[in-house]
């Protein structure tokens, strides 16, 4: 047999001639279904994010073809209904590959005001700028919005965008000691919904000292957002201000000198000069100066070795001067002396920690400065005179980031060596955890090997939205007390979000290993925090993730002002009866009540209630109660500690006396464990030692006191231990060769680097600066001269920078380090406004650059365009296909007997039984005369019965005929039905076969 060709497959012939009708309700639906779509689209009602989808058109015509060609058994008006409900299937289909979009339209105008309120615009200046604010918000059209952006250094929200705007004061705290405008037009840009048609309405003076404004326009640009600028105009006549204090570069001890001062002035003037030295006056002086530079020395008096920060402020006539933030001017001098030590104890240590240490130094030498640890400086400078810092049982939480950034650049930059001693408050029991004094010691706190140490498990709940920069204090702080906690214990956040439901309470993440910190620091930093109506959800959600946790301790942290409802009695009798504790901290509370409810919660469960003054607090109280998790990895238990690594500590050290207690850690990669303290599986580290930088470190992870080293003070070798371990890490003075000098020129740094070394050869540096908030950057240096290299970095406000150099080349290394005091930002020295910068940003993003006598209506609606927004809908078009297939299949294989289903909707009732066997009976007759008659015309033999089957049937056949003769329906001359045909040709078909 031979097969088909495929395209006969594809393209059957037609059964049937193709009628005109046919063809014409292809086309008429082709046109309808075109009609529906460019409709859709051209209506903006529904937009297709794929048209190239509508291709599949192409296959309308396939389906058509097939409807005349197959075998469906639908004729007449049935047949174009299921073509047209095929067709329709097939079209919805396209349209849902097509990737349709609702479209909505959006007339309305969102505008947010960008207020610059930095320290150079004066307050007349911003009451202005504030009246024309308020004066075009109340001419807006009605359904347009409007909000609110203040910016100084950095940006904040006063409002969000919406149709009131009830504006009466700023409320929100922002740094107005620069003007960064890149930040104000970012978050501003953020505020604008894409669905609607946005602007920005910047009032500014255009003094950018912070940021590129110029960097974020081709996002505006991108996004269709235009930027009309008002500038904020003004002129200072008269201030003055100090550029620089220079002080001597080579000084020694008794002899005197003169400090100059740079001092520049609008106006000719006078006033009265002051130097102070570590904060006590050393010399005044009445003083003249004339407009522009003015140079002053005053006298200097070097009395001893040691660090010494001067600063030089100059104090003139009030009508005279615009600000006093530039007055002033500060630097630095370091007298080399003989080395020393410095000593840090905890607040509540009461000297009992380091009375045996000291003694063993004293006898050994060594000069010794015992300072607590909020006496700490804040800078790296301060730390010169010390050729080593030594920590005795000092807690985290008693050091601030300043002071914990000052000691790593002081160890790291300057060479200063480092030793963490052992104790209930020391390494990870301390919250050293993830901290940069970990990152300088050579172990770690995450003790990961050890699988028999219990953990811990911290729910924090936030409800930080109602205090100012509430949120951004609440995200650092839940990052702060993560960072401490070790790797095994778990920790979760709870908070308010709209948006999440019904209530509104979730977790922002559940109760996570402190090991994925990485990971869940992102989730902190996206989130938003809600206003929380009740305590209650909150609380029990956090319970039961915590019942949960197959943790050994347990702990809840709240931070809120005290405001959502309190939880009930039996909630707080149920985290009591689990032994969960919860601490409460109280910020910024609207009355006693709200105290009372925060004091009640802590005091129920066991926990810790704060009532902290300054936000500034909140990170040392999170570390503390993160802590209370920690208390596992000290151990109590006797052990004598076993040599490890060979070491100038253990000079003439061949056996040590057992200690009696130790603070778990473990040794990092790069470090020599000089001792261990053995214990049943494995050794923990003891005495580490490692080089960081410049400096060396040490860790001693049991105390040296009468408490866990109570055998170890008595002992005959302790003086010469402890001597030669402060050798070991002491600060290894070196010749230098390079000299940096480092000075601040208006808003940048300016580094110059000589290089005194004998040889003729070439250095390739390299630079780093350390800023005060501990962010760090490279500093690229160029030879400009003969051992002569220069560079610069932006000065980011005022502070202390801290800059290392190193070089190498000519089979040499070199370092340097310098430090920098700014003493005031670069905002204030903006004398005057920058419309040049203002109007290139309004240029760039299409624009106006206002006048200030716009109205509201002229500012609404300059320029307005119409926004679409679209969402999916393609499970719209889902639902219709999953209407339309089974409708699709019914049609073609369901039949309906129209005439009998009016009978039945009529009401008509059916006859007897008896009648109804006589219909079929007078019917089966006229079929037989078809079938003889459809005999007749094709020739064949009438069939004959078998005359058993005869015999059977027709004594049968005529009972039934007598009984029903009357009822018998006369035959018919009309057409045999379809069905009639085909029962005929198969009784035909057996009789052939029979014959």
């Amino acid at each position: 047999m031979k097969r088909p060709h495929a395209i006969t497959l594809l393209f059957p012939p037609p059964r049937r001639p193709v009628r005109l009708r046919d063809v014409l309700s292809l086309v008429l639906f082709g046109l309808l279904f075109a009609g529906v779509c460019l409709g859709l689209a051209h209506t903006h009602r529904v937009m297709f994010a794929l048209p190239r989808a509508f291709w599949l058109s192409i296959l309308f015509v396939w389906l058509w073809w097939i409807g005349l060609c197959g075998r469906s058994g639908v004729v007449g008006l049935a047949a174009v209904v299921a073509l047209w409900i095929r067709l329709t299937l097939a079209g919805v289909l396209i349209m849902a590959l097509a990737e349709p979009r609702a479209v909505r339209t959006n007339e309305e105008m969102v505008v947010v005001y960008a207020l610059d309120v930095s320290d150079s615009i004066g307050d007349d200046v911003l009451t202005r700028a504030m009246a024309f604010m308020s004066r075009t918000v109340q001419g807006k059209p009605e359904r347009d919005k409007a909000g609110l952006v203040v910016f100084g250094r950095r940006a904040g929200v006063e409002l969000p965008p919406r149709e009131s705007f009830p504006f009466e004061a700023i409320n929100v705290r922002v740094p107005r000691d620069g003007s960064n405008l890149e930040r104000a037009l970012a978050l501003s840009s953020a505020m604008l919904p894409d669905s609607s048609a946005g602007r920005i309405v910047l009032l500014s003076d255009g003094a950018e000292t912070e940021g590129d404004a110029a960097a974020i326009l081709p996002e505006l640009t991108s996004r269709g957002i235009r930027v009309d600028a008002l500038p904020i105009a003004y002129t200072y006549e008269r201030e003055v201000w100090l550029e620089r204090l220079d002080l001597p570069r080579v000084v020694k001890s008794g002899e005197t000198y003169e400090a100059s001062v740079v001092l520049s002035s609008l106006a000719a003037g006078s006033g009265t000069l002051t130097l102070t030295e570590n904060g006590k006056t050393v010399a005044e002086q009445r003083v003249t100066f004339k407009e522009g530079k003015n140079r002053l020395a005053l006298p200097l008096y070097m009395r001893g070795p040691g660090f010494y920060e001067y600063a030089a402020r100059i104090q003139v006539a009030a009508d005279e001067d615009g600000w006093q933030e530039n007055n002033l001017a500060v630097n630095h001098l370091y007298l080399k002396g003989e080395g020393r030590v410095l000593v840090v104890t905890g607040g509540s240590d009461g000297g009992e920690h380091t009375r045996w240490l000291c003694e063993a130094m004293r006898a050994s030498g060594l000069l010794l400065e015992e300072k607590d640890a909020f006496e700490l400086p804040l800078d790296a400078l301060s730390y010169l005179p010390y050729d080593s810092i030594v920590f005795v049982n000092v807690a985290a939480d008693e050091l601030d980031a300043a002071r914990m950034q000052a000691i790593h650049d002081a160890v790291v930059v300057q060479g200063s060596g480092f030793l963490m001693v052992g104790g209930q408050n020391s390494f990870g029991a301390g919250g050293y955890n993830r901290s940069l004094i970990e990152k300088i010691l050579p172990v770690s706190m995450d003790i990961k090997k050890r699988k028999a140490l219990p953990k811990g498990a911290l729910a924090i709940i936030l409800h930080t939205c109602e205090f100012a920069e509430g949120n951004t204090w609440g995200k650092r702080i839940a990052k702060e007390a993560m960072r401490v906690l070790g790797a095994q214990d778990e920790v979760g956040v709870l908070v308010y979000s709209y948006g999440t439901g019904s209530s509104g309470e979730r977790w922002l993440f559940p109760l996570t290993p402190a090991s994925e910190y990485e990971k869940l620091v992102p989730l902190i930093n996206n989130a938003t925090i809600g206003d929380m109506p009740s305590f209650a959800t909150t609380m029990e959600l956090g319970y039961k993730g915590l019942m949960a946790s197959d943790a050994a301790s347990r702990h809840m942290i709240i931070i809120s002002d005290g405001d959502p409802s309190p939880p009930p009695p039996a909630l707080l009798g149920k985290f009591a009866a689990s032994q969960i504790s919860v601490s409460t901290v109280a910020i910024n509370p609207h009355g006693g009540q709200e105290q009372t409810i925060m004091g009640a919660i802590a005091s129920a469960t066991g926990g810790r209630y704060y009532f902290p003054q300054d936000p500034r607090e909140l990170p040392s109280i999170f570390i503390k109660e993160a802590k209370t998790l920690r208390r596992n990895i000290v151990q109590n238990r006797t052990f004598t500690p076993s040599v490890g690594f060979p070491s100038s500590i253990m000079k003439g050290i061949d056996t040590v006396p057992p200690l009696h207690g130790l603070v778990l850690t473990m040794a990092k990669p790069r470090a020599e464990t000089v001792l261990l303290a053995p214990d049943e599986d494995d050794s923990d580290p003891l005495l580490a030692v490692w080089r960081h930088g410049l400096g060396t470190t040490a860790a001693f992870t049991s105390d040296l006191s009468s408490n866990w080293g109570r055998d170890w003070v008595k002992w005959d070798r302790y003086r010469p231990f402890v001597r030669q371990l402060m050798t070991a890490i002491g600060r290894v003075e070196q010749k230098r060769n390079l000299f940096v000098n480092l000075t601040a020129e208006g808003s940048e740094a300016r580094v110059l680097v000589e290089d005194h070394h004998a040889s003729p050869g070439f250095l390739d540096l390299t630079a780093e600066v350390s800023l005060s908030g501990g962010a760090s950057h490279p500093v690229d240096l160029r030879q400009v001269g003969p051992r002569l290299y220069e560079g610069s970095f932006p000065l980011a406000g005022s502070g202390r920078y801290q800059l290392l150099v190193a070089g190498s080349g000519d089979g040499r290394r070199e370092h340097a380090a310098a430090g920098l005091m700014v003493p005031y930002s670069p905002e204030y020295l903006r004398f005057r406004s920058d419309p040049v910068l203002l109007a290139q940003i309004a240029s760039s993003t299409g624009g106006r650059l206002l006048t200030g006598t716009e109205t509201g209506e002229t500012l609404f609606n300059a320029d307005r365009e119409v926004r679409r927004d679209t969402r999916p809908i393609t499970d719209w078009f889902l639902w219709a296909l999953a209407f339309l297939l089974p409708l699709d299949v019914a049609v073609r294989r369901v039949r309906i007997d129209w005439r009998e289903l009016w009978r039945h909707l009529a009401g008509r009732q059916r006859g007897p039984a008896s009648k109804t066997l006589g219909s079929l009976l007078a019917r089966k007759q006229h079929v037989d005369r078809g079938l003889a008659a459809v005999r007749e015309t094709h020739g064949g033999p009438a069939p004959t019965a078998s005359p058993r089957r005869a015999t059977r049937t027709a004594p049968r056949r005529q009972a039934k005929a007598d009984c029903n003769d009357e009822e018998q329906a006369p035959p018919s001359d009309e057409p045999t039905s379809t069905t009639g045909q085909l029962l005929a040709r198969k009784r035909q078909w057996h009789g052939d076969k029979e014959e």
